[in-house]
């Protein structure tokens, strides 16, 4: 079971380092997706680990959802929605 990080403890979690600005996770997954417009982003966390969930639609119209680790921005799963 997830638990939704809301806006305030993001910001919280953020200016104290623990975990990277949204911006900065953002680049690999643009990059990796050129074009591609975003539908979604939520903050959890799962298992100890807090997760930004991205939801994107590509230029080919595909709708994809990536997991990135909210600490050192891996992308620990990318599957098409």
């Amino acid at each position: 079971m997830a638990r939704d990080i809301h806006q305030n403890e993001a910001l919280r979690l953020r200016e104290s380092g623990q975990i990277l600005p949204l911006e900065q996770l953002l680049d690999p997954v643009l990059r990796r997706y050129p074009g591609a417009r975003l539908l979604d982003i939520e903050l959890e966390e799962k298992k100890n680990t807090l997760v930004y969930e991205v939801e994107l639609v590509t230029t080919q119209g595909v709708v994809r959802e990536l997991k990135i680790n909210a600490r050192d921005g891996q992308i620990l799963e990318d599957e098409e929605d």
